[in-house]
């Protein structure tokens, strides 16, 4: 079997409270001075508004989630093989748990995992350059 190789993504998602949505886009837009632009979340329908930040080298995303009660931190990884990296985290009892946020129309191959803490990431088949 072909041993897949892991890379780190850009995309950082912040899964925020509606309640405390506005204050926190104003933070990094008003307060901390970086560039925030509001963007299209058609293809995540369980994210109710979306706000990119360039947050350095990585995209921080803000994102409005109606009916969350505290702040959730979501990664990006990529991976060369999703078929053989799925297989390699199953043999370390990681599997897929894609109903975390159903995507579509995204031009990729993804799956979204969970770390042993619980962190989510979403798993995204990029070839090779």
């Amino acid at each position: 079997m072909h041993e897949p190789e892991f890379t780190a993504g850009l995309n950082i998602a912040m899964k925020i409270p509606k309640a405390q949505y506005e204050a926190t886009v104003a933070f990094y837009r008003d307060t901390l001075g970086f560039e925030v632009k509001e963007d299209d979340v058609s293809y995540a329908p369980t994210v109710s508004r979306t706000h990119s930040v360039r947050f350095g080298l990585n995209t921080l995303w803000l994102d409005c989630v109606d009916n969350y009660s505290q702040p959730d931190l979501w990664l990006q990884l990529h991976t060369d093989d999703l078929d053989a990296a799925t297989g390699k985290l199953a043999d370390v009892g990681i599997h897929p748990c894609d109903e975390v946020e159903p995507l579509k129309n995204l031009g990729s191959r993804t799956h979204w995992i969970k770390n042993p803490a619980g962190v989510v990431h979403l798993l995204a088949e990029q070839s090779a350059e």
